[in-house]
């Protein structure tokens, strides 16, 4: 489990190799990873956008930015939390993740909320520093 804190929001991420959507021998790896968005912050938030950075074990990096995640733009008041399940593939055994989500709060401000960076690993392979 990974987790970081930005303004009293705290994001934790758990990623898990998905086997059955992976094909090794045609270097095709798949991870879920499961996010919880907990605003312990005294203040309401909307997560507007998102952004990934992804790097495999190659160097090859991919930048993802959208609206939202899976399609809403969630409104969290102090003490709610909002999770949610995605996924990333890859072209190799191992990469690592990391982004951040642009959140409104009551007064329009906009505030930069840290995901913590998280490995993606073979479940049988030791942690790679990518």
């Amino acid at each position: 489990m990974f987790k970081a804190t930005t303004h009293g929001v705290i994001v934790t991420v758990m990623p898990v190799y998905i086997d059955e959507r992976s094909n090794p021998a045609n270097s095709q790896y798949f991870w879920a990873y499961r996010v919880v968005i907990d605003n312990q912050s005294d203040q309401t938030l909307q997560l507007l956008t998102r952004y990934w950075h992804i790097t495999d074990s190659n160097g090859h990096v991919e930048e993802v930015r959208g609206d939202g995640v899976i399609g809403e733009q969630p409104v969290l008041k102090s003490g709610e939390n909002f999770s949610y399940t995605s996924g990333c593939p890859l072209s190799t055994s191992s990469g690592i993740m990391v982004g951040s989500y642009m959140m409104k709060n009551e007064n329009g401000k906009m505030l930069e909320i840290q995901i913590p960076a998280f490995s993606l690993d073979l479940p049988d392979l030791s942690p790679s520093i990518n």
